[in-house]
Order: structure tokens, then C-alpha cells, then sequence
């Protein structure tokens, strides 16, 4: 028995809950992970986790056991990256989670730059806006708008992006256009919806100019979840969206998108980099944060005010 695999996979397990997820974060058979496990148990003589045919749940003892192997691992590759040729360039598999529309518009033009300084540094990133599971997908970080208000979880702000308020010239010729945000109350407008990932439930617009904040209920003919295709619904002419602005700019540079609400602002979206507290943070971890964090200070650096964008 390798002390090390058994050790990893007995934490895997205990993070993902499962052990075929264990298996799959680990590019093992679910048959080896299992048998590492046991080898474990057998050479320590104590029980660690209990199984049944629906969940696995550590012990008192596997609980108290997982503490120390996880600082352990952690020390390990502390040993590794501690080499001068390693911080001078970190190298690694690492997984990320971001939103489409991000990776879409900002991070993914700037890759190339990002490569050629961490040639080994190999990325998975995922590109959506739902809700991961930082422990059980085996994700190192993700990228989200708004607070972050998961307590196990470590965040860093990195950015600050303004949002505007727009409508496409089809749908403004059909429904007029609105001058004051009440007016998409009424039974002539609608907006589009975006889905909240972790209630389900529609975000309102919320807006304020010089000392009046108003939240807006309107209807909506479709919702979604995705950013990209919320924008796309928007373009299309499904109804009233707001976004952040570096979301819209090019459409509304090209007459597709209409700015609405002058003098009206909504508050800036907060960005945040989360990962685990007991997920080590290596120096290719560290890389692809101070990378992001270099990124949001151009594009929307923490602090950032909206103004109502005129293109």
C-alpha cells in the first residue's frame, strides 16, 4: 500500500462524500479507491468511515484522522512548491469555474499572455453560472458575481462590475420606450429574468438616483440561468435586461442594445475568487488569482462606480 494514495484518497473521500466521486477526482477505479481505504483502516486498526448503500460518513476517529492528513498533504506539496524552480514556475493541473460570459469576453482574449508567462500551468476551466461543489467537483476556485455568502468558504473581492439597464430597438418600437423605471411595472413591458442559481427565483431590478432607491416587480416572458443566453434573449427582443456593462458594450456600440434610465444607477456587481479553506493555495493557485485580480483592476476595478452608459 502507497501511504500517500491511500492518505489522498481517504480525503477525497471524505470532501466529495461519495466514493465514486472520490474515484472519478482522482482518475481512479472506484474499486482502487476503495481498497486503499481499507488497506488504511487495516494498517491503522480504527474505523474511519462508515458505508451504506446510499452515503459514506466519517467517524469520530476517520473525522479526527482527516484533520491531520489534510495538513499533511498540504505540507507535502508546501515541500514541493517551497523549490526555487517550482515558485519561479508553477506548473500543475487546475481546475476553475467561471461565468460564460466572463470567460467569454475577458478571460479568454487575455489567455494567451496568461499561458506564455505559466507555460505549465494546465487550465480547466469551466465556463457556466451554476452552482459548483468546490469539494465534491474537485474545483480548486471559481470566479462569481455577488456576495458570497457561503461560510466554508474563503473569498477574496477582486473586482467590481457597473451594471446598465438596456432594451433592444425592436422591442422598445413595440412597447415604447420606458423614461422612468416604474413604467416596466405596467402592462406594456416585461424584462427579461435571470434565474438565481442558488433559490431559483428571479432577480429583481433594483435602482436609485439621488437618494430614491426603487426595487421594480415586473413580468417576464422567459428566464433563464445562463448569462450568455440571457444577453441573447435581450438582443433578441424578449424585453428589458440589465447586465454588466462590458456584457453589453459591443451590442449597444452596434445600435442592438439601447442604454435606458439616464441619471438612474444600479449598484456595481461584486466579484469574488472562492475556494475551500482547507484547499491549499499552491503557486499555481496563487498564479491564476493574482492573473484575475490583474484582469478585474482593468476592467472593473474594485470600487468601480455605474453610470448609465451612454454607448
Amino acid at each position: 500500500m502507497d501511504r500517500f494514495d491511500a492518505m489522498q484518497a481517504f480525503a477525497r473521500v471524505v470532501e466529495a462524500g461519495s466514493f465514486t466521486k472520490a474515484a472519478q477526482t482522482l482518475h481512479m477505479s472506484k474499486t482502487t479507491v476503495t481498497q486503499l481505504v481499507q488497506q488504511l483502516e487495516a494498517r491503522l486498526r480504527v474505523k474511519l468511515l462508515n458505508r451504506t448503500t446510499r452515503q459514506v460518513k466519517v467517524t469520530a476517529d476517520g473525522a479526527a484522522y482527516y484533520e491531520r492528513v489534510v495538513r499533511l498533504l498540504a505540507d507535502l506539496e508546501d515541500a514541493d512548491t517551497s523549490l526555487s524552480s517550482a515558485v519561479a514556475s508553477p506548473r500543475g493541473r487546475l481546475r476553475v469555474d467561471v461565468p460564460s460570459p466572463l470567460a467569454r469576453l475577458i478571460l479568454m482574449p487575455a489567455l494567451p499572455a496568461f499561458h506564455a508567462r505559466y507555460p505549465e500551468i494546465q487550465l480547466h476551466m469551466g465556463a457556466s453560472d451554476r452552482m459548483v461543489d468546490l469539494i465534491g467537483d474537485n474545483v480548486d476556485c471559481v470566479l462569481r458575481g455577488g456576495e458570497v455568502t457561503d461560510p466554508s468558504l474563503i473569498a477574496r473581492h477582486v473586482g467590481d462590475l457597473p451594471i446598465g439597464v438596456y432594451a433592444a430597438p425592436g422591442y422598445l418600437a413595440l412597447a415604447g420606450t420606458p423614461l422612468h423605471p416604474v413604467e416596466l411595472e405596467g402592462p406594456h413591458h416585461h424584462t427579461v429574468g435571470f434565474l438565481r442559481s442558488r433559490s431559483g427565483t428571479v432577480a429583481p431590478l433594483e435602482l436609485q438616483r439621488d437618494g430614491e432607491r426603487i426595487t421594480v416587480q415586473s413580468r417576464h416572458a422567459v428566464a433563464v440561468d445562463d448569462g450568455n443566453a440571457y444577453l441573447a434573449a435581450g438582443v433578441a427582443g424578449m424585453g428589458v435586461l440589465w447586465l454588466p456593462q462590458y456584457m453589453a458594450r459591443e451590442h449597444a456600440a452596434r445600435g442592438e442594445l439601447v442604454p435606458l434610465f439616464k441619471g438612474w444607477h444600479c449598484d456595481a456587481m461584486p466579484m469574488y475568487v472562492a475556494f475551500p479553506p482547507n484547499r491549499h493555495v499552491s503557486a499555481k493557485l496563487r498564479a491564476f488569482i493574482d492573473w484575475v485580480v490583474s484582469l478585474m483592476a482593468v476592467h472593473a476595478p474594485v470600487g468601480s462606480q455605474l453610470r448609465n452608459p451612454k454607448t
